[in-house]
């Protein structure tokens, strides 16, 4: 082709006109500023947003949690050990699903025993009442209510004052705590059956080790309540000096009247047969008043009858708050200490870095057991908070370091330097900018990074934060794991569920913030 200018013939020229001239449009479009368009990539990346949502349900769980339960670490309940998980949204329903029950595999004899105590109760300890029975006849299956199942447990001594205080509380309520006791005479021999409460009923060998109960032509359970006749002088004989509601009229039988014995009374008070549930309800209510109605666990309970849901609550909100003031206390520290080691070099340099290599190679583990033999004292919490600071600032000053590294030489740096801009300017508004991405991501693991190393230390019983209303997450798990052996284990299953939902997803968040705040992605998300 031909380009000689000269060789052009003159018919191709020709005047142009105004419309014929272009200039240049209005810009249009608004100007993204940096954290805009930071905004804009990590909204894109949908790993990073669900991780943000995990997260922020995780936090809102440990802030607002311990505000919808009455329960606190500190309490404990032995009764109430390993029952399960219950909310009576699908305690009330054919659901067998957060009931309050588990499957309930047993002989003869003890389906005998949770029948009778429906029985006397009026609850379903045997759920809907419905059972299956094997083949052979050896093995009743059904579900078993935890809560209700706990039946009467030991027979309990109070004070006469607590016994009139129960029957006022009945009258007003109309909710029965105490149920007629059974003459010591008539209660099995063994000790360990004599005070089980439970036993009700006249039973076929009364010395047996397992307690048989005895059944009438029609297949069922036979009341064996201490009952006296009207106008009869108990207190002349001192063992059975019985009580009776006020008010109660008994009942007659073959022409004769007679009471049912509520109480006993022994030296230092009073013994009565309470049926727990209730009397778990009167306890608190009347006597602690400490706002809880009623025994109700959505998590479960550990084995002493600590609320799961409540331990978790308390725990992931100490996490969230320790690990986010040493992260931050860390981030300061390690950002300053990092930046003017890379942005200076030099002597300066050498010697910061060998300074944090030694200080790095202590033993985390060291450092602790070094803390708690000085501060034995101190709270453990701040044992925690210094062995963490000791090195924890140590990642982030490499990390700032690296960058500082990277970008100081840059063509921006340099022509800022010519333009007489000072250092801290330069660090800081030129530099730390460019880095911030690396060092955001560095941010968002430390934190969960925090959580699992205080969760270890809790689980392994190197430290010990169950003092007052805190406790750790850890302890949960290390809880969990021996009641996975008692057939409990949703008791390791929601702290374990917490720790893995926290690990994936801030690991998915800080992937997100990285990319978002990359410069070199900056105008890549249109």
């Amino acid at each position: 082709m031909d380009n000689n200018m000269n060789n052009i013939p003159v018919e191709k020229f020709r005047f142009a006109t105004r419309n014929d001239l272009y200039h240049d449009s209005k810009f249009e479009t608004k100007p993204v500023s940096y954290f805009q368009g930071a905004f804009r990539r990590f909204s894109k990346n949908k790993g990073a947003v669900v991780g943000g949502v995990v997260i922020a349900f995780l936090v809102l769980f440990a802030i607002l949690a311990p505000f919808f339960t009455p329960f606190k670490p500190a309490y404990y309940d032995m009764s109430y050990a390993y029952v399960t998980p219950k909310i009576n949204l699908f305690a009330n329903s054919d659901i067998n699903f957060w009931d309050g029950c588990k499957q309930k595999d047993t002989g003869y004899v003890t389906f005998l025993k949770d029948k009778a105590l429906a029985a006397e109760t009026g609850r379903e300890v045997i759920k809907n009442g419905e059972y299956e029975v094997s083949e052979d006849g050896s093995v009743y299956s059904y579900r078993y209510d935890t809560y209700y199942g706990v039946g009467f447990g030991k027979y309990k001594i109070i004070s006469v004052e607590e016994f009139q205080d129960i029957q006022r509380y009945q009258n007003e309520t109309g909710r029965q705590v105490i149920y007629p006791v059974v003459k010591v005479s008539d209660r099995p021999t063994l000790e360990k059956n004599k005070y089980d409460a439970n036993i009700y009923y006249k039973v076929e060998n009364p010395k047996a080790s397992i307690i048989r109960p005895k059944l009438d032509k029609n297949g069922d359970i036979i009341p064996n309540y201490w009952k006296y006749e009207a106008g009869e002088n108990v207190a002349l004989i001192p063992e059975y000096n019985s009580l009776r509601i006020e008010g109660e009229n008994g009942f007659t039988e073959n022409g004769t009247q007679y009471f049912y014995a509520y109480g006993r009374k022994v030296d230092g008070g009073i013994e009565i047969r309470a049926e727990y549930y209730e009397y778990y309800i009167y306890q608190h209510t009347q006597v602690l008043k400490d706002g809880i109605e009623e025994p109700v666990f959505p998590f479960g309970t550990t084995a002493t009858g600590k609320d799961i849901f409540a331990c978790l609550a308390y725990g992931a909100r100490f996490s969230f708050i320790f690990a986010t003031v040493v992260a931050l206390v860390n981030f300061i520290v390690g950002v300053i200490w990092g930046s003017i080691s890379g942005y200076f070099g030099g002597k300066i340099d050498l010697f910061m870095e060998r300074f944090a290599e030694i200080l790095g190679a202590v033993p985390s583990m060291i450092v602790i057991t070094l803390l708690k033999y000085h501060m034995g004292a101190t709270s453990q919490a701040l044992v925690l908070f210094i062995a963490f600071f000791a090195t924890g600032w140590i990642g982030m000053a490499g990390t700032t370091r690296m960058q500082f590294y990277r970008f100081k030489n840059q063509e921006y740096v340099l022509a800022a330097r010519t333009l007489g801009a000072r250092d801290r300017r330069i660090m800081f508004k030129h530099i730390f900018p460019n880095g911030l991405g690396t060092i955001v991501t560095r941010i968002a693991l430390v934190i969960p990074g925090m959580i699992y190393t205080e969760t270890s230390f809790s689980y392994l019983g190197i430290i010990n934060l169950e003092a007052g209303n805190t406790t750790s997450v850890g302890t949960l798990i290390a809880a969990g794991k021996a009641a996975i052996t008692a057939d409990a284990g949703y008791v390791a299953l929601f702290p374990c569920l917490f720790l893995v939902l926290l690990m994936l997803s801030f690991n998915l968040f800080g992937n997100g913030l990285r990319d978002a705040f990359n410069p070199s992605l900056r105008g890549t998300e249109d």
